[in-house]
C-alpha cells in the first residue's frame, strides 16, 4: 500500500520493535515526534532490512530508539549524520535490572538481620514449630486477611512450602494442642474446686458443723478442714514442678556417657551396677526432655534475629522505602548497615535518574567513573553498552525525545492484532494501522 505521508518531510522519528509472532517474528514501526503518528512499519528488525528502510526517509535528522545494537547499527549505516538519542527509561530500566540480577544472584531468599523491635512472648510461641496448632491457625488468620504464602512464611519464619500445607488442612480439622487440651483440663479442675471451696466455706459461715458439712459434701473431715483454713490453695504444690525420680542421682553421668555415644541399654546396664532400679524408657524420657531444655536455652542465649525478604530489596530499587510494605525503615537500616554496598547501589541507581533528567550530558562521565570502580559482572556489562553507545546516551540525556510514542504504538498495533484475532497477515495488519492513523488524521 502506498505511504500515508510523504517521506521526504520526515525529519524526526522514534523505532521500536513489535512482535508479529513472540519469539518467533518481528517488525518495526516507526513514529513521527512532531505529528506523534505512526508512518510505517516493516516486517523485520535485522540491521539490513531496518537500514534500507530508513534510507527511504532522505531527511530524517533525529531517531530516537532503544539501545538494541540493531537500531544503532542501522541508523548510523542510513543516515550518519543524523543525531541518534538512546531512551532514557530504557536506560534507568537496563540499570535496575543489573542491580536486581546481582541482588537474586549474591543475596538469599530470606536476608537474616538484628532483631528491630522486642517480640512478645505470643509470638515467640508462634515461632516455637512444636505450637503446630497455633500457627496453622495464624496462617489461616493471616490468609484471610489478603496476605500472601510468601509474606505469611516471613512472618511465620518458615518456609512457603510449610504455610502451603497448613492451609491446606480444614479449619474445623485442626487438631488441638496437647500443651493447651492439659493446661485447659488444670484450669478447669481448678474452678471445680474452688467453687467447692467456697461452698464449705458459705456452710461454715451459716453455722453448720464441719461433720455436717463432710457428709453434705461427700468428702472427708480432714478435706473440709484444708477447705476451711485461710492459707488453702486450690493448686496442686506439685503442679507444674518437677519430682525427683530414680534416676535423680544419675542424670550428670546419664548425659555424659550419652555424649559419648553409649546406647541406651549400654547405659542402663552400667547404672544397673551402680544400684539404678528404673527401666531404659526413663533413660530415654529424660534425654529427650533435656535436649529440649538445652535447646530452649540455647535459642534464649543466642542474639535474637529476624528475616527480610529479598524481593523487598529488590523493590527498593524501583520504589520508595515507603511503597514498600513488606519493609520497616528500622528493618532497612539494619540491611543497609550490614551490606553496605546495598546502600552504595541504591545510591548509584538514584543518582544516574538524576543525571538522566538533568539535561547535563556532561555529568554522566563523573557517574560512569564512580561506577566502574565496582566489580560486579551484571553492572560492568551494563557500563559495556553505555560505553559503546556514549553518544547516543547523552543525546538522550541533551534532548528531550524519548521512545514512549513508539512504546505506546506498540500497545496499539496489539489492540488491532487482537481484534483480528491474530489471523491477519502483515500486509493486512500494516493497511489497518496505517488507515486507522489516517482517519485520525483526517477526522481530528
Amino acid at each position: 500500500m502506498p505511504a500515508i505521508v510523504d517521506k521526504s518531510s520526515v525529519t524526526k522519528v522514534c523505532v521500536d520493535d513489535f512482535a508479529l509472532r513472540k519469539r518467533f517474528s518481528y517488525g518495526t514501526v516507526m513514529v513521527d515526534l512532531e505529528s506523534h503518528r505512526i508512518i510505517d512499519l516493516i516486517s523485520s528488525r535485522e540491521t539490513t532490512d531496518v537500514a534500507n528502510w530508513l534510507a527511504t526517509f532522505p531527511n530524517i535528522q533525529v531517531i530516537s530508539r532503544d539501545g538494541a545494537a540493531t537500531y544503532s547499527s542501522a541508523a548510523t549505516g542510513s543516515h550518519p549524520e543524523a543525531i541518534q538519542v538512546s531512551d532514557r527509561f530504557h536506560l534507568i530500566k537496563g540499570l535496575s535490572e543489573a542491580v536486581n540480577k546481582y541482588i537474586i544472584r549474591e543475596f538469599p531468599a530470606r536476608i537474616e538481620i538484628p532483631l528491630t523491635e522486642e517480640v512478645s512472648e505470643e509470638r515467640k510461641a508462634l515461632y516455637n514449630t512444636a505450637n503446630r496448632p497455633l500457627r496453622i491457625r495464624y496462617a489461616h488468620q493471616k490468609k484471610k486477611e489478603g496476605l500472601t504464602v510468601s509474606d505469611i512464611a516471613l512472618l511465620m519464619h518458615s518456609c512457603p512450602t510449610t504455610v502451603r500445607k497448613y492451609l491446606a488442612i480444614p479449619e474445623d480439622e485442626i487438631p488441638e494442642n496437647k500443651a493447651i487440651s492439659r493446661e485447659r483440663q488444670h484450669q478447669l479442675a481448678m474452678r471445680q474446686k474452688q467453687c467447692e471451696v467456697d461452698e464449705a466455706r458459705k456452710l461454715a459461715k451459716a453455722g453448720y458443723p464441719i461433720e455436717q458439712i463432710a457428709t453434705m459434701m461427700h468428702h472427708t473431715r480432714k478435706t473440709i478442714q484444708n477447705y476451711l483454713d485461710p492459707g488453702y490453695s486450690v493448686t496442686n504444690g506439685h503442679y507444674n514442678g518437677r519430682i525427683p525420680g530414680k534416676l535423680a542421682p544419675y542424670e550428670k553421668e546419664v548425659i555424659e556417657l550419652r555424649s559419648q555415644g553409649l546406647t541406651y541399654p549400654k547405659i542402663h546396664n552400667i547404672l544397673c551396677g551402680k544400684g539404678y532400679t528404673g527401666s531404659v524408657a526413663s533413660l530415654r524420657m529424660f534425654m529427650q526432655k533435656e535436649r529440649t531444655r538445652m535447646q530452649e536455652q540455647e535459642e534464649q542465649n543466642k542474639p535474637q534475629s529476624e528475616f527480610i525478604q529479598r524481593k523487598s530489596l529488590c523493590q527498593l530499587i524501583y520504589k520508595k522505602l515507603e511503597d514498600v510494605a513488606t519493609i520497616t525503615e528500622d528493618q532497612y537500616e539494619q540491611a543497609l548497615e550490614r551490606y553496605p554496598l546495598l546502600s552504595q547501589l541504591y545510591t548509584l541507581v538514584k543518582e544516574f535518574h538524576t543525571v538522566m533528567f538533568s539535561q547535563k550530558p556532561e555529568k554522566l562521565d563523573l557517574w560512569i567513573k564512580s561506577a566502574k570502580k565496582y566489580d560486579i559482572p551484571e553492572l560492568q556489562s551494563f557500563m559495556e553498552g553505555i560505553c559503546n553507545d556514549i553518544e547516543a546516551v547523552k543525546n538522550g540525556i541533551a534532548y528531550s525525545y524519548n521512545n514512549g510514542l513508539a512504546e505506546g504504538s506498540v500497545n496499539k498495533i496489539k489492540v488491532i492484532k487482537r481484534i483480528m484475532y491474530g489471523r491477519n497477515s502483515f500486509t493486512l495488519l500494516k493497511a489497518k494501522v496505517l488507515f486507522h492513523e489516517l482517519f485520525y488524521t483526517e477526522f481530528n
